[in-house]
């Protein structure tokens, strides 16, 4: 595939600049292991000038240029993106699936969503004006009340490389329908179609400062954005460790945040289902985007009844994945996105069979691919409770396995994680997926199908998964600060204190 990969700089002030120090980062391609570019490698130096252009584009002739313009105003350039995703999907598509391994398939799809979720939120913001000075009851007749909804400010966005322009968008499409002005701090490993955002932005002619992106390390660029004293916001997605370390240094400035982060989700798969239907849910939640999902249902808890049967075609579909360069038709697993990640990912599986665990199918390189960092689908059995794989995030192509009798014993072993973002039960009794719907203990639920995402609903976490939720209007709340304004109406004087003049 002959595709390359445009050499930029950092975006800020709506300007390509090169970073104060000239460093700059190797963008590895995961399919070949090869060298295909590079991009600039932010420090603290950049971070303080992205961070006033966004100061500066809110205060712009009064902030009526973004930050108090009609809703209406930000949405046209809200779908102009849009309309300029769409119009570049294929290349970017294909600048995604060189850049992270994603399966060109996945990726166009993602780039779909890309588009939609610019467009649902350019309909948010024009709502936005409609809500304004939405009125508040109150008990006394004297008093007027409402409430303003305004943008929270200068927001910090720093996301992942499993979803690289996808997980951006969802920061960056409802933080500008909010009027804020933003700065995203994209992973290092897969940076290269958030810098052609930048470009997009540029083409559309988004007012300069609006929004900024820096590429380069966490600690020389993500940890001086967390912390700047000019950023008012700071919204995350990745993991639980950097989350933590985020949310530390927000709390030194009373910083809100909202962070997504890791998972180890369950899917519950009862007797009574079609058992290839099922199969298929239960791969797609733990394989799709090469197993780099922090919802990944990783979990599998099967009914004994049916578990000898369902793990031999589970076996049998999962052998029949096509792994393979993301580029050649019909690839559904591609290569994880690092060397970094390889190793990590292979060492769980080591641990794994050093325990006492199963490796019932996979768990190394598929032998026609000698480059790459390509892992097969790896399904592990004989796994108890105690264990590494059933207890942390392996963000990699490895389904755990257990059995259950009760629907009881299910529910405590799907809860038996310190995480709670994702969660599935499959069955054909529905009054059943109704009580597992209420008794897990997650931020999503979903029945009969693992991994359906849309901008429509929301989307986050309980307990170590993080807290705030993405996408819908809720993902748009995010971005705004309540404004209550109330109003004294009555002609007469308060009368609390008595009036010298009346002694």
């Amino acid at each position: 595939m002959s595709i390359s990969v445009p050499k930029r700089q950092l975006f800020i002030d709506g300007q390509w600049k090169a970073p104060l120090l000239n460093k700059r980062i190797p963008i590895i391609n995961p399919s070949t292991q090869l060298i295909i570019g590079d991009i600039p490698a932010a420090t603290k130096e950049d971070v303080d000038l992205a961070v006033a252009a966004a100061k500066s584009a809110l205060s712009r002739n009064k902030g009526a240029d973004w930050a108090s313009a009609s809703g209406s105003v930000r949405a046209r350039y809200l779908r102009a993106i849009a309309a300029k995703i769409t119009e570049k999907k294929t290349e970017l598509g294909k600048l995604e699936s060189l850049d992270c391994g994603k399966p060109l398939d996945e990726a166009l799809w993602d780039l779909d969503d890309v588009a939609g979720c610019f467009d649902y939120y350019a309909d948010l913001a024009e709502n936005l004006d409609k809500k304004q000075k939405s009125p508040v009851s109150l008990p006394l007749e004297t008093f007027r009340s409402y409430v303003l909804k305004e943008p929270i400010g200068v927001v910090g966005l720093i996301t992942p490389w499993n979803y690289p322009l996808l997980m951006a968008t969802w920061k960056v499409a409802p933080a500008l329908a909010a009027g804020c002005a933003a700065i995203l701090k994209p992973s290092e490993l897969a940076s290269v179609t958030c810098l052609e955002l930048a470009e997009i932005c540029r083409e559309v002619g988004l007012p300069r400062g609006v929004l900024n992106i820096l590429t380069g390390l966490g600690p020389e660029a993500g940890a001086p954005l967390a912390s700047h004293p000019d950023v008012d916001k700071i919204a995350f997605t990745g993991s639980s460790a950097t989350g933590s370390k985020i949310m530390t240094a927000a709390a030194q400035l009373v910083k809100p945040v909202s962070l997504e982060l890791g998972g180890k989700s369950p899917v519950v798969v009862f007797e009574d289902v079609d058992i290839d239907k099922a199969v298929e849910w239960t791969l797609f939640g733990c394989f799709w985007t090469n197993g780099q999902i922090c919802s990944a249902t990783s979990r599998l808890i099967i009914h004994e009844s049916i578990a000898t049967e369902f793990l031999n075609r589970l076996v049998k579909w999962a052998k029949n994945i096509k792994i393979s360069d993301p580029f050649e038709e019909g690839c559904r697993l591609g290569p994880v996105v690092s060397e970094g990640q390889y190793e990590k990912i292979l060492k769980f599986i080591s641990n794994a069979k050093s325990e006492g665990a199963t490796i019932l199918t996979g768990g190394s390189r598929p032998e026609h691919l000698k480059k790459g960092f390509f892992i097969e689908p790896t399904i592990i059995t004989d796994v108890t409770t105690s264990m590494q794989i059933w207890r942390e995030e392996v963000f990699g192509p490895v389904l755990c396995v257990k059995t259950f009798s009760t629907e009881e014993e299910a529910i405590d072993l799907a809860n038996d994680t310190i995480y709670g973002l994702g969660s599935a039960v499959i069955s054909n009794d529905l009054d059943r997926c109704e009580r597992l719907t209420k008794a897990f203990k997650a931020g999503i639920v979903w029945i009969n199908c693992s991994q359906p995402c849309f901008a429509q609903a929301p989307w986050g976490g309980n307990k170590r998964s993080g807290f705030g939720r993405e996408l819908g209007e809720w993902g748009l709340d995010n971005y705004l600060s309540v404004k209550q304004v109330t109003q004294y109406i009555s002609d007469e004087a308060w009368g609390w204190y008595k009036n010298p003049s009346k002694l």
